[in-house]
Parts: structure tokens; sequence; C-alpha cells
């Protein structure tokens, strides 16, 4: 278990709920701290990146387009969830049966050029798990029914998923049951509306709602369409190498599978495309027939925020005063690792 680090304060106000708004609060009110939670929206955290999220925790398979910092922070988190999901007052779906990586026939050289740098990387962080190349009958026996589809693919042992909707609920929850907390709803506020004294703290974790204050996010758009699939087995993570729309496909309880690829330059909120929409689709299918009869329950967009450099951020806008933000599409992968270093900033005696 992790050592919690002591606080030299008794009250917190954290703004935003979302993801890391909800893990600090939690984190601070188990830890004795009287906290306030002030959020723009609902309890449903429709205005967060991590509700529209697919929650998988791949830090090699991240590490083909990411820095090794952030395969380093992931490869924490995944050792550092199952703590956290522990003392929530509602479970959370969690595994760890690795990714599969597949690729089309024709995109044999992009999936080469990806299984290159996974091996790269996987040599810099020995930690890890050995990547495994597989034939037709490897794919086949670990997810029944596609290794006819695909002659060739990669297994990535010891990464895994969570259900993102189910932790955001379970969080609520886990506040909603400590002493001292208190939670605003649709109160949207910022750092400069608080004053805060020596013996309290302002955390603002409102991802692109801080631009404000911090004027070098950007939004990264994405796209997720959520079906119900129950003639789909799959049963880990499983992404698709294309030169243009990487796929992954997410299990979730129930036969409810999240597909996602798009990452847009741009933080336009409205709908998704027809064209991206039948991209998205099409390569599901292409992965398992059952996608034909699956059901949509959900085309969604949201915008992520991020930094010039796709790193995250933690920083004092003044005395008694944090902020945490820049989680970009690795929100669920690095929020552990954050989480512990906003904790450990938090415990010093001086802001």
């Amino acid at each position: 278990m992790t050592a919690q680090p002591s606080l030299p304060f008794g009250k917190a106000t954290v703004l935003g709920a979302g993801l890391m708004g909800r893990l600090l609060a939690v984190a601070l009110a188990q830890r004795g701290c009287a906290v306030s939670l002030y959020e723009a929206q609902g309890p449903d955290a429709g205005g967060a990146a991590a509700r529209v999220a697919a929650a998988m925790l791949a830090p090699l398979a991240e590490s083909a387009i990411a820095p090794m910092s952030i395969a380093r922070m992931g490869h924490y988190g995944l050792q550092r969830w199952p703590e956290l999901l522990a003392t929530l007052a509602q479970p959370v779906f969690f595994q760890r049966e690795g990714t599969l990586v597949l690729w089309h026939r024709q995109d044999a050289a992009e999936a080469a050029r990806f299984a290159a740098t996974l091996d790269r990387n996987a040599q810099a962080l020995p930690e890890f798990p050995t990547l495994q190349r597989l034939d037709a009958s490897g794919i086949e026996a670990l997810e029944p029914g596609i290794g006819q589809r695909f002659m060739h693919g990669l297994w990535l042992p010891g990464e895994g998923q969570l259900d993102n909707r189910a932790l955001l609920a379970a969080l609520l929850a886990t506040l909603q049951a400590l002493p001292d907390v208190q939670i605003h709803w649709h109160s949207p506020r910022a750092p400069e509306d608080f004053a805060p004294a020596e013996s309290e703290r302002v955390i603002d974790c409102r991802g692109l709602g801080a631009r404000p204050q911090w004027p070098a996010l950007r939004g990264v758009r994405g796209e997720v369409i959520r079906v119900h699939a129950p003639e789909v087995g799959l049963t880990r993570p499983t992404r698709l190498v294309h030169p243009r729309y990487p796929l992954y496909i997410a299990p979730k309880p129930d036969g409810v599978f999240v597909i996602g690829a798009t990452e847009i330059e741009s933080d336009d909120m409205s709908p998704a495309s027809v064209r991206s929409t039948l991209e998205l689709l099409s390569a599901a299918y292409t992965v398992h027939s059952g996608f034909a009869e699956a059901r949509l329950l959900e085309i969604a967009t949201q915008c992520r925020p991020a930094f010039p450099d796709n790193l995250p951020e933690v920083r004092h806008l003044r005395p008694r005063v944090l902020q945490v933000n820049g989680l970009y599409r690795h929100g669920f992968l690095i929020a552990p690792a954050l989480l512990d270093r906003t904790l450990e900033l938090l415990s010093r005696s001086a802001p």
C-alpha cells in the first residue's frame, strides 16, 4: 500500500469534478481534510473528458506515440489503481488481460514500424512484460472468433483497463459517504474566487475551464461510439493498426464496447461527422463480424485538455493554490501518478 502523506492543512477546495477533481477530493477527505468540491455542471460528469473515454491502461502500447515519461507513469498507475479502487464505496470493473494489437495485410508495413517502436521502448523499460508476437492460432487462442481474420498480431501482457463511468460514479458515492465533504453542482468557480488562509488549499482541476489562468492549454477533440454487442466476445482492449485512423475497441461489462480512433486538433464540441462514424464502425466490423448486429448506445465527442508538449503539469498558481492539468489522452493511464505527485506537493508545509 502506498504511504499516505500527512497534510499541513485542514481544509481544501477542489475546482472541477472530473477524474482528477474526484480523485483528489476523495484522497484529501480520506486523510481527514474538510473538502469543498465545486463543479460547473452536474454529478454525471457530463462536461468531463473522463466520461467520454475508453479508460485503457496500456503504457507500452501508448509509448508508440507518447514520451517514455508517460509510459513510466502508466506503469506506476497499473500497480496503483487496485489500491485506489479498494478504498471506494462501490466496485469498479478493472482487469489486466493485456492489449491485443492487430492489422490487416495491407497495413503490414505500418505494423512493422509500430512493433519496432514497441521493441525499442520495451528494452528501455525492462519492468514491462515481454511483448509477444502471435500468428493466427495465437490470436484465436486469446480471442476466439477472430483468428481467421488476422494472420499476425501482438500481445502486450499485463496491460489493462477499467470502467470509466463506474469509476466516476464510485468516486462520487465515496465522497457522499465521507464526512466533511460538501459538493456544489452547477457552481462554476475560478481560483481568484478564493483567498485561502494558511490552513487551507485550493486545487484547480478544471481541465479546459482553466484556460483563462493557463492560456497554453488547448483542446484535442476525440470521438467515441458506445455499442451493445452481445455477440462479440472480445475480452481485452484491441487495437487495429492503420496509417490514418488507428482504431481501439475497449470491452466494458454487460456486452458494451467503446470504439474510438479520431484525434483532432480542435476544441470543436459539435457532434461527430458521418464520415468518422462510418470509419469507426466499418473498422470495428473488420475486427469482429458480431459488430454488424450491435446496437448503438451513444456517439459522443469531447475535448481533452493538453499542453503544447502533450505532457501534464502540476504547478503553484500562487501561494496555497495548486493547478493540475493537461492529461491529454492519457488521463486514466497517468492519473494515479499525478494524484500522488499532487499529494506529495500538498504535504509540504511550504506552499
